[in-house]
């Protein structure tokens, strides 16, 4: 006897809806190590589709050798520059060691401190006992601070070992992606024109379409403003010049922009006698902001003008929930929710009468 399971049969539904969140969840748990990696690379592929399909249409329409293009671009782009910083922080760390190792190190006397009225002799008499007890007490003072310094060090080289992990996840995941593009876009389309019909695949084309205006008008903007503010710093010879530049690119995300590294090095050179390195990094620090006002003219043109807030707040929390990921991750994942805000609220039209 066959059993037909009536509609209204409540057990049924809530245990039906317990299943499929169970599912939902070991899926989920599942594809955990993956999940980053996926986001990442769909968010790249998206923003870099157009690109494939023009490399695509040069390369006798071959998209095995348009994706190893793409794929060659994103490791130059991605890879190289990381290793350069890694090298440049050990570089650099091995300078400092060697400096801290050559008792050039001295505490200064801070005689200042007695010119304050009421309090300075107590202040400098307490740190004058510091200063000359052989270490002991300065040890027993700092040694809590070096103890949380040495644990955050530790939770950042971790970090790092992490967003290595899943930028090569992501490059994995982006030539899969590349080369199924179309069909899992359909798919995805399709999934959503399930979820809510023709608003869902509008829904899926907003997305997109906020992606990649995202990943070109701050991300892009960002990478390309660090990187031609750090050849103008290493062409001038400014010290640490890999880390500025990534400082540089930090800056700009964040929308403060590359002048607050750009202009101190300007008044160093200056400061230091060097008119005509400073010059030129005047010159080319003036063209590094034309650029941002042009690719920021053409974003807006393209209907994604995005409060700084947003922006902002999608960096800095990207940033402290993802680690390094988050800087490209945050920043899309608010805007395009935004986004689906304001295309929900304007969807619907105000009464007539006024308030």
């Amino acid at each position: 006897m066959n059993y037909c399971p009536n509609t209204k049969d409540t057990p049924t539904t809530v245990f039906s809806f317990l299943f499929i969140c169970l599912m939902i969840i070991m899926c989920l748990w599942i594809l955990k190590p993956f999940i980053i990696g996926f986001i990442w690379a769909g968010m790249v592929v998206i923003a870099t589709w157009p690109l494939l399909l023009k490399i695509q249409n040069i390369l006798w329409k071959q998209r095995s050798l348009a994706v190893l293009v793409m794929v060659l671009l994103l490791i130059l782009v991605c890879i190289i520059p990381i290793i350069l910083l890694i090298k440049s922080l050990i570089e650099n760390s091995s300078l400092l060691i060697t400096w801290l190792s050559s008792n050039h190190l001295h505490a200064p006397e801070l005689l200042w401190l007695k010119t304050i009225p009421i309090i300075g002799c107590k202040f400098y008499l307490y740190y004058d006992h510091l200063i000359h007890s052989s270490g002991v007490t300065l040890l027993s003072q700092v040694q809590p601070y070096i103890i949380r310094t040495t644990r955050f060090v530790f939770t950042q080289a971790e970090h790092l070992g992490f967003f290595m992990i899943h930028l090569g996840v992501m490059l994995a995941f982006s030539i899969l992606l590349y080369w199924h593009g179309e069909k899992m876009g359909n798919t995805i389309r399709q999934f959503a024109f399930r979820l809510a019909s023709h608003d869902g695949d509008a829904i899926v084309r907003l997305a997109m379409h906020t992606i990649r205006a995202v990943a070109l008008g701050v991300v892009v903007t960002a990478c390309m403003q660090g990187l031609l503010g750090g050849i103008g710093l290493g062409i001038v010879g400014i010290p640490f010049s890999t880390i500025l530049t990534v400082l540089i690119i930090l800056s700009c995300l964040v929308q403060i922009g590359p002048l607050v590294i750009l202009i101190p090095a300007i008044i160093w050179l200056y400061w230091t006698g060097d008119n005509n390195s400073g010059t030129l990094l005047l010159i080319w620090s003036g063209i590094v902001c034309t650029l941002e006002t042009l690719l920021r003219s053409i974003l807006i043109s393209k209907g994604a003008d995005l409060p700084m807030i947003l922006i902002l707040a999608g960096v800095i929390g990207g940033l402290l929930s993802f680690g390094m990921i988050g800087l490209f991750i945050g920043p899309v994942v608010l805007a395009v929710s935004y986004q689906f805000i304001l295309a929900w609220i304007h969807d619907i039209s105000l009464p007539s009468h006024k308030l």
